[in-house]
């Protein structure tokens, strides 16, 4: 059987891939430094574990004995991520779980990256001809971390993937990014305070950000891969999408939050994801439809605390 281990679990993306694992017929390890109170998923083994002690990666892949690892787990709060000293030591636990798991006769890895290792005003972004330069710490240090992969998997012959991840969203999603921010100050009846929403940026479901992972993990495509929808949408469009669904267009203030230094256009180019046989369940309106719906049905609900992963 096919046993995976799965970092960041418990985070944002990672809790929406574990019931596709289930249903590929992993046997399913998942890690959190705290197991989750909610139920995410039953067949799934918890392991509570911190990955920036030294030492906790090695034992963990020693006492799990996985075939396939999905790396998901990084630091990743809310508006800190971007220039956080933490993202060095992210880099060093991911070196030293990436050593264990080849050791232990891993078969195949697959790993979150970022679109913000490519160059900040790129507009449409490639794989394989795309410059690379990253303006923050973060990307700065997943490039890294994705290029050591790539030269490692080149060098060992392990099987890897690494899923450049795009702008998404839904359900669950932390309340400071846009889309919720905007979606639960509308339902609340508050002003949401937004840039002019020029910005053309690349937005995809959670869930079919999870279902990319998964689908790489159980492929064999190898290197950097786009995780996006392949559309450029405006800002603004999104924004008052959200506005129409919640009945509240109204209390959208655009231009009240500054934009400088954002890039006008930003979306990925993913045909390599959509050939390797991917291909999305949601599109933007639906998927926006279905955010708003559980945000309307989780008012009383606390939010879920910040994810660990990039």
């Amino acid at each position: 059987m096919k046993k995976v281990l799965v970092t960041g679990a418990s985070g944002f993306i990672g809790r929406y891939c574990l019931p596709l694992l289930v249903q590929q017929g992993y046997e399913i390890h998942a890690v959190a430094r705290q197991k989750p109170q909610e139920t995410i998923e039953q067949d799934v083994r918890w392991h509570e574990c911190d990955l920036l002690q030294p030492g906790s990666a090695s034992s963990l892949v020693q006492q799990t004995r996985p075939t396939h690892l999905l790396h998901l787990a990084w630091y990743a709060v809310p508006q800190k991520f971007w220039t956080a000293p933490a993202n060095l030591d992210w880099v060093r636990a991911s070196l030293d779980l990436l050593r264990s798991f080849t050791e232990s006769g891993g078969e195949r890895i697959v790993a979150a990256g970022t679109c913000a290792e490519y160059a900040w005003d790129s507009g449409e972004c490639l794989e394989a001809q795309t410059a690379l330069l990253p303006h923050t710490l973060y990307g700065s240090c997943k490039l890294a971390f994705g290029q050591i992969l790539d030269s490692w998997g080149r060098q060992t012959g392990l099987s890897s993937a690494w899923g450049r991840v795009f702008f998404l969203y839904g359900p669950q999603e932390h309340p400071s990014r846009v889309v919720a921010y905007v979606t639960q100050s509308l339902l609340e009846g508050k002003e949401a305070l937004c840039s002019d929403g020029t910005q053309m940026r690349d937005f995809l479901h959670v869930e079919d950000v999870a279902s990319a992972f998964v689908s790489m993990l159980g492929s064999d495509v190898d290197g950097p891969v786009n995780i996006g929808s392949g559309k450029a949408v405006t800002l603004r469009d999104v924004l008052m999408t959200i506005g129409e669904l919640t009945g509240r267009p109204e209390l959208l203030r655009f231009g009240a939050r500054g934009s400088a230094g954002e890039a006008p256009a930003f979306w990925a180019n993913n045909q390599k994801l959509l050939q390797s046989g991917w291909s999305p369940r949601y599109n933007l309106t639906r998927g926006l439809a279905e955010t708003v719906e559980w945000w309307r049905n989780s008012a009383k609900v606390p939010p879920m605390t910040a994810p660990r992963q990039g």
